[in-house]
């Protein structure tokens, strides 16, 4: 299928790899940069839903490569393999992640470790054989994308991966400076809520019925809405953009509901405005 914003043929030639790939934001990256020209090669921990990503793209663009990036020998084997396959690698989007929702005092050594060493521990492995083995040898440099999590004035219930995300993001903002003398121009992208399978089916009922209303554009984001930044921070238009944090999420990163509230308007809906007195002159001018 084309894509539905880009025109075809977009990043023809580009070879990109995909973490975390078999569903979610990962697929409808990999389906969108497929869409794009790009060989897109999705990892991930499970084969299934990685062959399922394949199927579904345009063309046979789409290699799916078993890889836990916990793990610095498999992650080493999946780069190792993706440039004998592809001969290059052009885009790394580190989309693998994930956390479980418990209050703080809830989660354990064990389970803090857990989310650490998959958000960070698995990006820094990816990003590092990604940079050491292709971009920077290869002299042509590259593009990394990261995906974290908005809000960042606080997620309660979340606070593993909020700390996780937090590290990612200011990983991010020092590589950029780091790696730039290779060309190699990183950024991360926040995002907030979206209906990806996970969210809808896996999370609390009436936290999911309650997102939209927390978002002030008062709906959920839909996965290609964060495939087409990552697109295009794949294109020409991404060459000067590096070190950035760019927040997807409806406003949400800003105010926590629509606005007005019930408590901020009148009767009719509309905002509440201060009364002032009426003047006795007209002002000058």
């Amino acid at each position: 299928m084309p894509s539905a914003l880009f025109r075809s043929g977009l990043l023809d030639g580009q070879v990109a790899l995909v973490t975390g790939g078999g569903s979610g934001l990962g697929r409808a990256t990999a389906l969108e940069l497929a869409a794009c020209g790009v060989r897109v090669v999705v990892c991930g921990r499970r084969s299934q839903p990685l062959e399922e990503t394949a199927s579904l793209s345009d063309g046979g663009r789409c290699l799916p490569l078993v890889c836990d990036v916990r793990h610095e020998e498999e992650v080493v084997g999946c780069v190792d393999r993706v440039l004998e396959e592809e001969g290059r690698i052009d885009l790394l989007v580190n989309n693998a992640g994930g956390q479980f929702l418990a209050p703080a005092e809830a989660i354990t050594a064990k389970g803090f470790r857990t989310v650490l060493r998959l958000n960070v521990d698995g990006t820094w492995l990816m990003t590092h054989a990604v940079a050491t083995r292709a971009m920077i040898p290869s002299g042509a440099g590259g593009k990394i994308v990261n995906v974290t999590l908005s809000p960042h004035n606080g997620l309660p219930g979340m606070a593993h991966s909020s700390a996780a995300r937090a590290a990612v993001e200011n990983l991010t903002r020092v590589l950029s400076i780091e790696w730039a003398r290779f060309g190699i121009r990183i950024n991360a992208i926040a995002a907030g809520q979206f209906a990806t399978e996970t969210f809808m089916t896996k999370y609390p009922r009436q936290m999911v019925e309650a997102a939209a209303e927390t978002v002030p554009l008062g709906r959920l984001g839909r996965p290609e809405e964060i495939a087409w930044h990552i697109a295009h921070l794949a294109s020409p238009a991404g060459d000067y953009v590096t070190g950035a944090v760019l927040t997807i999420d409806g406003g949400r990163d800003n105010w926590h509901g629509r606005w007005p509230s019930a408590a901020d308007a009148d009767a009719n809906g509309n905002p509440l405005m201060e009364a002032r007195a009426a003047r006795s002159t007209p002002p000058d001018g």
